[in-house]
């Protein structure tokens, strides 16, 4: 029997997620049914997109806490800041948030995997990789071996973090970035788009260009 869903966000990062959700139904023998989203200020374009797509706006976030524990949720905001903000409003009164992987991402051994998060698409994650709680690989992003993300990091479309990296709480791997072996990024970080990270980033810095600086 389907178990009832609902995305947090109707922007497009959650709209991408909600194609996860189909993606993961095509394949499975146990579907989701994603009763709607829930957003606290949705636009009205992403109101009129969500109902080309046919699925229903429920209402804020804060009506998650009225519903039965069976109905599971899923965070679907790009923004790693604003989705920990999120996280921590719903707070520990409900289920774990449902982790999503895309029926074509691949997984490795070994690894760990906490509530919340989401592979989307052509992602690889290879072996001893821990990831924290609303984790978000994107598009054909890549992880490699016993590298650890920490909670609501966000790895953007094609970018690359290699082995035996740490990546802070918070952080941001920006679109085709690569982290070389080893390296740190630190809590609430930015690596810009097609950055190439070759020294320790502190938090809550901001780095780009190749060399990352």
């Amino acid at each position: 029997m389907p178990e009832p869903l609902i995305i947090v966000g109707c922007g497009g990062h959650g709209r991408e997620i909600f194609g996860i959700v189909q993606a993961v139904n095509a394949s499975s023998e146990d579907p989701w049914k994603i009763l709607g989203f829930v957003d606290d200020a949705p636009s009205d374009i992403n109101l009129s997109r969500l109902d080309r797509l046919g699925v229903p706006f429920l209402g804020p976030v804060s009506d998650l806490s009225g519903l039965p524990d069976e109905v599971r949720y899923v965070i679907g905001i790009g923004d790693p800041r604003i989705r920990a903000k999120v996280a921590a409003a719903i707070g520990p009164s409900r289920t774990p948030a449902t982790p999503l992987i895309h029926p074509t991402a691949t997984v490795g051994l070994d690894n760990r995997f906490a509530e919340g998060v989401v592979l989307f698409p052509g992602v690889r994650v290879t072996t001893n990789v821990r990831l924290g709680r609303h984790v978000h690989l994107n598009q054909n992003a890549t992880v490699g071996h016993d590298t650890v993300l920490d909670d609501c990091v966000q790895v953007n479309p094609l970018a690359a973090v290699s082995g035996d990296c740490y990546v802070g709480e918070q952080a941001l791997i920006g679109t085709t970035a690569a982290v070389l072996q080893g390296l740190a990024v630190g809590v609430g970080a930015r690596v810009g788009a097609g950055a190439c990270v070759v020294r320790m980033v502190p938090p809550g810095a901001t780095v780009k260009g190749v060399p990352a600086t």
